[in-house]
């Protein structure tokens, strides 16, 4: 049993996050910012931090004052004002809007709400006006590193494999397969004790597929959503064929392209579309899939620690899953700008895990092994692309469960994975 005093001490604490440099940035130079991102990852308590005044829109007596007169209801409130879960009460997007036209001083105003307000918000009025930063579950720099450094892919791209070292002695492979399952939800971090955190992620996934849509005002059957989503876990870090996915939940085509749409702007899943350059032209176009946060991949296909480990496929997957969520916070957060991919030549001889491409056209080319003494075979894929992209190929990098950084080949080096946040 934890201590209790050390318990509500952790409760208290503010995790800092990756978005915190950019919000700040954003606060600095642009009148209003919009945060979204899956629900509970962390948007209100990162925001309020930085606000004076908070209207809480999930709290019927402060929505009502809004919506009887939301330009007065701002007026009132002292700046930057956070108004959280803003798509209960949609018409304070255009008093917010004309407050701005009114007076563009930079900090006035931060909205928060989920990611589903896509889904639903038209004649969307604050185009040019808010800006909009997205934010993920906790990630593996935000719990163990420092949140506050530079993108990791800024620094691979200026210092190549000098940006890694040792992570410390504690990483293994039980250890990554823990931390993928932990999940990076706040709310499931902070449970005092395993049952607790499986019991949160189980209710997510419950609320997920009962309420979400529902709340949307989208019809669709949670029964049938729940498989769907079991299929995508299932096949997490995959490349299958959607038939495949949609014949296993026992759906058709049309409702799965809907639950692809729902869950992909719900940020519960993404798909990571395939890479083609000039020279790549027969590359295959199906998207990876992936659960965009491994912790969840527990109380979907009902798997502890115990089961990844005796199952390799499995295990390959939720590395792979994990290492993903990481790269795709580090993209989001790049100066330089970058891109998440993933490369198969038309024949399938020829793979990479994943692919991020800056917006100058340099390539990080990333592969994902469950190994702890990765060797030059490992590289081959990595080695092949290296060939044929050519001087757009930045660095390669094999990522593993061992405990030191090496070089593989020629602007190719063997990672721990806790390396990318060490």
């Amino acid at each position: 049993m934890p201590d209790r005093h050390l318990l509500e001490s952790s409760l208290n604490a503010y995790v800092s996050r990756i978005a915190d440099t950019e919000l700040a940035e954003i606060l600095a130079t642009h009148p209003a910012a919009l945060v979204v991102g899956p629900r509970a990852c962390g948007k209100t308590t990162t925001t309020r931090r930085l606000c004076r005044s908070i209207l809480r829109l999930d709290v019927p007596a402060q929505a009502a004052v809004v919506r009887a007169d939301p330009d007065a209801a701002l007026r009132a409130l002292d700046e930057p004002i956070l108004v959280d879960e803003w798509q209960m009460v949609p018409e304070v997007l255009g008093a917010v809007k004309r407050a701005v036209d009114d007076d563009p001083r930079p900090g006035r105003f931060v909205l928060t709400g989920s990611s589903q307000t896509d889904l639903t918000t038209a004649g969307w009025p604050a185009t040019g006006r808010i800006v909009r930063l997205t934010m993920h579950p906790l990630v593996g720099r935000e719990r163990h590193g420092d949140p506050s450094a530079p993108s990791l892919i800024d620094r691979i791209l200026a210092d190549g494999s000098d940006s890694f070292s040792d992570p410390s002695a504690e990483w293994d492979v039980h250890r990554y397969v823990a931390e993928a399952l932990t999940s990076g939800w706040p709310e499931a971090l902070r449970a005092p004790t395993e049952r607790a955190r499986d019991r949160w992620l189980t209710s997510y996934v419950d609320h997920l597929v009962t309420r979400e849509a529902a709340a949307l005002g989208i019809s669709r059957d949670p029964v049938l959503m729940r498989r769907y989503l079991q299929a995508l876990a299932a096949n997490t870090a995959g490349v299958p064929n959607h038939k495949l996915l949609y014949d296993a939940a026992g759906i058709t085509r049309h409702s799965a392209v809907g639950y692809d749409d729902l869950l992909d702007t719900l940020m519960i899943t993404q798909r990571v579309p395939a890479w083609a350059g000039n020279r790549m032209d027969r590359a295959v176009r199906l998207p990876k899939r992936y659960l965009t946060d491994p912790g969840l991949l527990g109380p979907l296909l009902r798997i502890d620690q115990r089961r990844v480990m005796r199952d390799g496929d499995l295990l390959g997957r939720v590395l792979d899953t994990l290492a993903a969520a990481q790269l795709r916070a580090e993209c989001a957060a790049s100066i330089v700008g970058a891109d998440l991919f993933h490369y198969r030549d038309a024949n399938g001889r020829h793979e990479v895990d994943l692919l991020i491409e800056a917006r100058d056209g340099q390539l990080i080319a990333v592969e994902v092994k469950a190994t702890a003494a990765p060797a030059a075979a490992d590289a081959r894929h990595l080695e092949w692309f290296a060939e044929r992209v050519g001087s757009a190929f930045a660095t390669g990098i094999v990522l593993h469960t061992g405990p030191h950084v090496f070089r593989l080949a020629e602007r190719i080096v063997a990672v721990p994975i806790a390396s990318l946040w060490a």
